[in-house]
């Protein structure tokens, strides 16, 4: 619980640039992952759904920024 607190923590320095960035290079990770995946399947698939939550939190992180 306290590394998702950290995470969402540290968004709050990132400017909306970078957080832009980060939300693209976290959506080609995840594809690849996905893609991965249905080749082979892969060692730990939890990393697809950890990854999956990092990015939706990002994406809140930007949604609040815009209504703000």
């Amino acid at each position: 619980m306290s590394k998702r607190i950290d995470f969402v923590k540290s968004l709050k320095d990132i400017s909306e640039a970078d957080l832009k960035a980060r939300i693209g290079e976290d959506e080609l990770r995840l594809k690849k992952l996905e893609f991965a995946h249905a080749i082979s399947p892969l060692e730990n698939p939890m990393s697809i759904r950890s990854l999956r939550k990092e990015l939706a939190r990002l994406k809140t992180e930007l949604r609040k920024r815009e209504l703000a």
